[in-house]
Formats: structure tokens, C-alpha cells, sequence
């Protein structure tokens, strides 16, 4: 009677399977796609709403220079808070290698009207010509106005 033996440790192959590491990897990869245009807007605030809102689509690019005013009373320069003495110098540092020489201001629909002010202020002092307001366009529609005569006058009554 013979002895049957197997050669099955001759077989062992000792490759690395990637796949189960590449399926992680486009995993991570997708979540942060996903995630990145989220943390764009690091500074929460409740724009104004207006009627007569126009579209500035450049206020949408990645380079573009945003000041954020927050309902109590701080002033942010993109992401990182600044002093509203240090506001217009470092903004202007911001624009000098950029062909669109803007300043997107987003506003917060309760901040005080004397702290937005003071950053127009801090802005157009340090030789910042062109200050956008970013808002909110509001669904209720405009109010109607009221019929002209033929004379340019408002019937009586109205």
C-alpha cells in the first residue's frame, strides 16, 4: 500500500491583491469629491434678501476675494478673521496679481450697519475701487406700480 502525498505548499502564490485597496481608494476618492465644494463657504451667514438681485457669477470663482460680516460684528477675509483696521491692506495684497479687481461682500442680513460700513470704508481707503454686495434673491414678487395716465399723473385716489 502506498502513501498519497499532496504538493499543495508548492501551489502558494504570495502576490498582493489590489483590488480590494483600489475599491477603498475610489471610495475615499468620490467622498471627497463630494465633500470639498461643501467647505468652500467656511463662514455661515444670512445674506440679504433683495428683489432687484443681479447675478455675479465671478463672486463664485476660487480666487476671488470675499469679506464675511457676521451678525456679531466680526470680519472675516475669505476664511480667516481679520481686524477691521487690517481689513484694506491685506485685502489689497489679495488683489495684486488679479485681473479682476473686485471685493465680494457678504453680509450678514442683522450685522450692524456701522461695521459694513467701516469695512467699505477700511476696503475703499486702501485703493479698492470695485465693492460687490452678495445677496439673496427674494421669491415674493414685486409690488405692482401703480397705472400712469396718458399725462404722467397717478389717477386720483391711487
Amino acid at each position: 500500500m502506498a502513501i498519497a502525498k499532496r504538493d499543495v505548499g508548492k501551489n502558494v502564490t504570495s502576490d498582493i491583491n489590489v483590488t480590494p485597496m483600489v475599491d477603498v481608494m475610489l471610495v475615499l476618492l468620490i467622498i471627497f469629491m463630494v465633500i470639498t465644494p461643501m467647505l468652500q463657504n467656511k463662514v455661515n451667514v444670512d445674506l440679504a434678501k433683495t428683489v432687484s438681485a443681479e447675478p455675479l457669477p465671478d463672486a463664485d470663482k476660487e480666487d476671488s476675494v470675499k469679506v464675511a460680516i457676521t451678525r456679531d460684528g466680526r470680519v472675516y477675509l475669505g476664511a480667516n478673521q481679520v481686524v477691521l483696521a487690517d481689513l484694506g491692506p491685506k485685502a489689497q495684497d489679495l488683489l495684486q496679481n488679479k485681473p479682476d479687481k473686485t471685493v465680494y461682500i457678504r453680509s450678514d442680513a442683522r450685522a450692524r450697519y456701522g461695521v459694513v460700513m467701516d469695512a467699505i470704508d477700511n476696503l475703499r481707503t486702501a485703493g479698492v475701487d470695485q465693492v460687490g454686495f452678495l445677496t439673496e434673491p427674494s421669491q415674493a414678487a414685486p409690488a405692482p406700480k401703480p397705472p400712469v395716465n396718458p399725462k404722467g399723473t397717478t389717477p386720483a385716489g391711487v
